[in-house]
């Protein structure tokens, strides 16, 4: 990591482009995690999309099946997207298996820097002050960066188990807050 002003934070109206190109680079490796924001996302989309994440985070119009989360963005000098985690209120029994409380990622270029740990231990501090004791946190067998950030922030491997509605096998790891 350089000495640049890193903060978590949620998605805010002035970061639009910022997201657009955030989008773009996973798109650009192969992976289509953010295949919904395209450089079509115009303002009306954009607020949409603002509206919905404040929404979930509340509570507040979710569809059956899916629980309160917030969404957090790593920004470098508040500008420049360099990760993104989804916070999970609550856990449900298919999140149980798979996904938890916490899921992030960190854009391409920016992997393998030690971000993902710093998104990682910042959205663990937001989980204590939504009032959380522990937090589970899943990642794939064979996602040894991954398992290593996680246990870098106090994971505890659990199990490994073989999420029903998949083949590959998944460790859980709980952290206590």
């Amino acid at each position: 990591m350089d000495n640049s002003i890193l903060t978590l934070t949620v998605l805010r109206p002035e970061m639009r482009e910022a997201l657009i190109e955030y989008a773009a680079e996973f798109r650009a490796a192969g992976e289509d995690r953010y295949a919904y924001i395209t450089a079509e996302m115009d303002w009306e989309k954009y607020a949409v999309l603002l509206h919905r994440l404040d929404a979930d985070s509340r509570n507040e119009g979710l569809p059956v099946g899916r629980v309160p989360q917030s969404v957090y963005f790593l920004v470098r000098d508040g500008g420049f997207i360099i990760g993104s985690s989804r916070l999970r209120h609550t856990l449900t029994p298919l999140l149980e298996q798979e996904g938890g409380h916490i899921g992030y990622d960190v854009r391409p270029s920016q992997r393998g820097k030690g971000y993902a740990t710093l998104l990682l231990a910042l959205t663990l501090e937001e989980a204590r002050s939504l009032g959380l004791k522990s937090v589970l946190v899943t990642c794939d067998d064979d996602n040894y960066a991954s398992a290593r950030v996680i246990e870098k922030n106090g994971g505890k491997l659990l199990n490994k188990v073989v999420p029903e509605d998949s083949n590959q096998l998944v460790r859980r790891y709980w952290i206590d807050l």
